[in-house]
């Protein structure tokens, strides 16, 4: 089929509208994007609604996750023309659905018609933060959101906020010492200096203490498809926070992902960026088990003298085997100081874990903790610090 002239079609304006919403909704397209889907409609036609879909999602799409977003964008938006048309010009019928279909957030977000500029909408993108001009009740709701029930431009205002969330642990005692006035070893080089400065005599003993340390951290972060809304803001809060301490962060999934390199970067931004580049199995499914086998056999340098606090960031719903997780869980906890679970799922009022996994986890970590909301952030490091002196 030919689809005309795209000079005077109205192909490039429905798919430059296009555009515009997935970019609304929180997905990277640009105008080379745009000019590659114009490109890819030409190509494979408009007989079949499936291989238009197919051939914008290729040159659209780099995220995986984003992809279910393109494709309940694509569904709200190729649904008739004259829908496509009240995207295009950003409304949508003030008629609505008596079932409307359930979206995400950002993609209801995206297909919302934006409010026009006044002298109060800030339109630069540093108005993402808030400021006096937002209620105390928006705050407090913010604080308290579910991470899950964000729309595109909230988790873009929260991404931000959770990097300056501190995280203060309490050091430990490491192996080295130094001279001070107090101490469990005596200093006797010190104490036999002293005593040829004074004829022989001892005035006091000086001692030996040993040298206050960071507590070193390993984290451990879901990466599967019910973990998606919280890894990226969690990956964010922890690079901010654990700044300057000895960290190794790794990603879980169907296997396991060296985030370090990631982690060294300085701007939180572009570690999530090499974050994207170096998983591959972003929105797959979890099998712990096989993960963590490969960290106690590759990586195991991480957990030495029972120093490291771990950091298991999960919902929980593992899909391997229970037999192979345990082992793996047992080894864990035996080389760390502290196992800690990080849970998003304590949400619920009531959760108990059900799932085989997660029975297994609650079985041999220390404790159990919720981060699924802002408020939750603040909280962690007052919980850390109470469990660490336990």
């Amino acid at each position: 089929m030919q689809l005309g002239d795209a000079r005077s079609g109205k192909l490039p304006d429905n798919l430059t509208g296009f555009g515009r919403a997935l970019r609304r909704a929180g997905v990277p397209v640009d105008s080379s994007r745009i000019a590659l889907a114009q490109q890819s409609a030409l190509i494979v036609g408009l007989e079949r609604r499936d291989d238009l879909r197919a051939g914008l999602r290729a040159v659209l799409i780099s995220r995986p996750q984003d992809i279910e977003v393109f494709d309940q964008l694509f569904d709200a938006f190729f649904r008739n023309p004259e829908l496509a048309q009240q995207l295009l010009a950003q409304m949508l019928p003030k008629a609505a659905p008596a079932h409307p279909p359930k979206r995400k957030p950002r993609v209801q977000e995206a297909l919302q018609a934006p409010r026009p500029p006044t002298a109060d909408t800030a339109t630069d993108e540093q108005e993402l933060r808030l400021d006096a001009a937002m209620s105390a009740s928006e705050r407090q709701r913010l604080r308290q959101a579910d991470f899950a029930s964000l729309s595109a431009s909230e988790y873009r205002l929260i991404e931000r906020l959770v990097r300056e969330v501190p995280l203060v642990l309490p050091p430990i005692a490491g192996r080295r010492t130094r001279a001070g006035w107090r101490g469990a070893q005596p200093h006797w080089p010190a104490a036999l200096r002293q005593a040829r400065r004074h004829e022989g005599e001892l005035l006091w003993l000086p001692r030996r203490a040993r040298v206050e340390q960071p507590l070193p951290l390993l984290v451990l972060v879901d990466i599967s498809g019910s973990m998606e809304r919280y890894a990226r803001l969690l990956l964010a809060f922890l690079h901010a926070a654990t700044r300057g301490r000895p960290r190794a962060a790794y990603a879980f999934g169907t296997g396991l992902s060296d985030l370090r390199a990631a982690f060294r970067l300085a701007d939180t931004d572009q570690m999530l960026a090499a974050t994207n580049a170096t998983i591959a199995d972003f929105a797959g499914g979890t099998r712990l088990g096989d993960s963590l086998a490969q960290l106690r056999q590759g990586h195991a340098r991480h957990l030495v003298g029972r120093r490291t606090v771990v950091l298991l960031i999960t919902d929980g719903l593992d899909t391997g085997e229970p037999d192979a997780l345990e082992p793996e869980l047992q080894w864990l906890r035996r080389h760390s100081r502290r196992l800690l679970w990080l849970n998003p799922l304590l949400r619920f009022e009531g959760y108990a874990p059900l799932a085989r996994g997660a029975q297994v986890l609650h079985r041999h970590t220390d404790a159990m903790l919720a981060i699924h909301n802002l408020s939750r952030l603040e909280e962690l490091a007052g919980a850390l610090s109470h469990l660490l002196r336990q």
